[in-house]
């Protein structure tokens, strides 16, 4: 069976003796519960797991299941505790920080695993109260080469139907598939992760501010310009607070123009992107084989497609990644990984201005640049890993 470097690491840590809590985070349908399983199993530990993902209720459910695992565990073999989609449950950080403590001073021998979808959450209950308890593994989604290697895709199937493992099976059976990504993910998503970070005034707005995003993927648009198809009287701060929504829950980012001197500074014009080509295939209207073969949108798409893996790679390696512009010349992808910084143009077959990537580079003289899709790296060995980012 395949296993993703996520079960792997998962596996190595609790292999470890007990030292921190492991925090698994990452989008929805992107495999965490079963990288933890196949982690489980591989171990060969005792364990006990809580799946609070439709669970209304409070932390005496935490506390139930901690005393369960207790049970299990032994001074000379440490049993696992997993608590699948525990933002879900009102003041857990207290009272998971309490419980953990507890174990450390009486020397219980009990490894925990936490998960869950909405990320922002987790971090947000972690940053408050279990600092310097916890270590985080990212699950992100899947990749060309990993979808190749669990599921045969290849780089047109992968650029039509993404990389979601669970939508594999749907492949040859394209309304299907759709259904499954607008219902299963897209909509689950959006009301059960990104709807429950915060209060949401306009969750009509969020809903279609997705699916414009989409649409609109490796594009720039302004922020009034989306309030104007979004037919909406709200204000700009508004779409732009939406879109770090959610870009957290790993749907829709609108990446920010590389200017040194305000790197913080929010422009007037992100360019969307989604964090899989499954989300822009699934939600455009007419029919996808259009879409992957009329050279403009098909130009998107792959954009798109690399845009998605550059993401990716950037929670696994920590690096940031930006767009550029001056005047009429522009720079699909900026890097920028400390002190290091690459300028990547994306030969898609849609027209466009090429010059770019010589401007950005007379203006910013460090920056090394790549092409992809010309010269040495096709855009298929770029997101099958086998181009270098850095040095």
């Amino acid at each position: 069976m395949f296993r993703r470097e996520i079960s792997l690491t998962i596996e190595k840590r609790l292999c470890e003796p007990r030292g921190f809590m492991q925090v698994v985070v990452g989008p929805r349908q992107t495999g965490k519960t079963t990288a933890i399983e196949q982690a489980l199993k591989s171990v060969g530990l005792s364990s006990h797991v809580g799946r609070a993902d439709d669970f209304a209720g409070d932390v005496r459910w935490i506390e139930s299941h901690w005393q369960q695992a207790r049970l299990l565990a032994a001074a000379d073999q440490p049993a696992v505790l997993v608590l699948d989609e525990i933002q879900r449950i009102p003041n857990w950080p207290d009272t998971v920080k309490r419980l953990w403590d507890e174990d450390s001073w009486n020397e219980v021998n009990l490894l925990v695993v936490l998960s869950g979808s909405s990320s922002l959450l987790l971090r947000k209950g972690m940053n408050d109260s279990l600092t310097g308890r916890f270590e985080l593994i990212e699950s992100t989604h899947w990749l060309l080469s990993e979808m190749s290697d669990a599921f045969g895709y290849d780089y047109e199937t992968f650029l039509r139907l993404g990389g979601y493992p669970g939508a594999a099976r749907l492949k040859d059976d394209v309304s299907r598939w759709r259904k499954y990504l607008l219902d299963s993910i897209v909509e689950t998503t959006i009301s059960k992760d990104v709807l429950q970070m915060e209060e949401i005034r306009k969750p009509a707005l969020m809903r279609a501010l997705f699916l414009l995003g989409s649409q609109y993927s490796a594009q720039e648009i302004s922020y009034r310009k989306l309030l104007g198809q979004l037919d909406d009287k709200g204000n700009t701060a508004t779409i732009a607070h939406y879109l770090d929504l959610l870009a957290n829950a790993g749907l829709l980012s609108g990446l920010r123009k590389y200017a040194p001197k305000s790197l913080g500074v929010r422009s007037s014009s992100p360019r969307l992107l989604v964090h899989d080509t499954a989300l822009m295939v699934s939600t455009h209207g007419g029919d996808i084989e259009s879409l992957c073969s009329e050279p403009a949108s098909r130009g998107h798409l792959i954009e798109s497609a690399v845009g998605a893996y550059l993401l990716a790679r950037s929670v696994r390696e920590g690096f940031e990644v930006y767009w550029w512009r001056e005047g009429m010349r522009e720079v699909d992808f900026v890097l920028k990984k400390g002190d290091q910084l690459r300028a990547v143009e994306v030969k898609s077959g849609r027209i466009k201005d090429t010059k770019g990537l010589g401007a950005f580079c007379d203006l910013y003289p460090q920056a090394v640049p790549l092409v992809v899709g010309g010269g040495n790296a096709s855009v298929e060995d770029f997101l099958l890993g086998k181009v270098p980012l850095f040095r």
